[in-house]
């Protein structure tokens, strides 16, 4: 891709009073036009399909991130993405469900990242949606066609891209941010963000007993590496290799990574959302436990996950019954994810109407 740049305090201390200026610009421009600003809101509620990008490169011409939207950069390989959306069909079930148990807490530990989203008070006061929100996004753009022609890859991520500059916009005019923090939604957090989705998804997948070859790593790696050029994630703060990745991540979590009590909040909202939606027969302490034993006691103690560790037998049965799944033989890909995304899609709308049933 580019020069590696070494990750040390001085780096990251700039990326963090760096957003998305193509993104930004542009939505401070939209935003100054009451009627820009309702037909980006149209086109962000409505379904991704075909035409949709191009009806935004018409609705909102010369903008160089929207008219190259759909243009993968020069170092993306279709052969690993093609492999990424693969692994990702063959784990789909458990990487889903390390999301939730694993990356987003662990992005909840960075303290002053998480102030966005404990400020937006999305998280809070809408959890099931929003979490449901995000997993309908990591399915879109894991979907084996996602970036070929009939794929919505492009588009889904585009409006992460937009949704993140609103809001940097919102949240700076609240009066509640401090400049300590750094930008928010910053290019530091962005690729903490990025690499909780990728390295550290990889990280629990081994916990839970797989076998990942080196070459899977790479593929998913590599996929996510694209979605985040796509998001507007600095190239510097993408990783040419695992081992710049973990080199990122390890001094991320050394900046970032303290006792807050926003974090702590958003544990709890999504802790709740988890056990409400848990139909298996998985006890409370049971995921609470195994949410501990894959953050490790130290991020566990600070997001103050209240709950006994996972006994070693129960972590032995885990990864046991993980590697003789490994022997079964491998079914098709693209079948594997579509049934398994539709399964998804159903437990979604069973958990909003009994939402809606329990506010009634």
């Amino acid at each position: 891709m580019t020069n590696y740049t070494p990750y040390n305090d001085e780096f990251l201390d700039l990326k963090r009073l760096r957003g998305d200026h193509q993104a930004d610009n542009f939505v401070r421009q939209v935003f100054a036009d009451s009627i820009k600003k309702q037909q980006l809101q149209q086109w962000m509620s409505a379904k991704s399909g075909a035409g949709h990008l191009n009806q935004l490169k018409n609705l909102f011409p010369g903008f160089e991130f929207i008219d190259k939207a759909n243009q993968l950069p020069s170092w993306a390989d279709r052969r690993l993405i093609k492999a990424g959306a693969t692994f990702f069909a063959r784990h789909s079930e458990n990487i889903m469900s390390l999301l939730g148990l694993l990356s987003l807490p662990y992005c909840y530990t960075a303290a002053n990242g998480a102030m966005v989203l404990y400020l937006s008070e999305l998280i809070r006061k809408q959890t099931s949606k929003r979490l449901y929100d995000t997993a309908t996004f990591v399915w879109e753009v894991m979907d084996p066609n996602a970036f070929g022609n009939i794929g919505n890859a492009y588009e889904e991520i585009l409006k992460v891209r937009l949704m993140h500059a609103a809001v940097r916009y919102y949240t700076m005019q609240t009066g509640k941010w401090i400049d300590m923090w750094g930008i928010p939604v910053n290019q530091e957090d962005m690729a903490g963000t990025n690499l909780s989705f990728s390295l550290i998804v990889i990280r629990g997948l081994r916990m839970l007993g797989y076998n990942i070859s080196q070459a899977d790593q790479t593929a998913f790696m590599h996929i996510w590496a694209v979605i985040g050029y796509f998001t507007g994630l600095d190239q510097e703060l993408i990783p040419e290799s695992s081992k710049q990745a973990m080199q990122l991540d390890a001094i991320i979590k050394k900046r970032q990574f303290q006792v807050s009590s926003h974090g702590q909040e958003l544990t709890r909202s999504l802790t709740s959302h988890i056990l409400m939606v848990n139909k298996s027969k998985a006890s409370a302490n049971d995921i609470l436990g195994l949410m501990r034993y894959l953050l490790g006691q130290e991020i566990a103690d600070m997001l103050a996950i209240k709950a006994p560790e996972l006994p070693g037998y129960k972590v032995t049965l885990i990864k046991t019954m993980n590697v003789l799944k490994s022997f079964k033989p491998q079914g098709n890909s693209e079948t594997m994810y579509h049934q398994a995304y539709a399964a998804f899609k159903r437990q979604r709308a069973r958990s909003l109407k009994e939402t809606i049933t329990r506010q009634l």
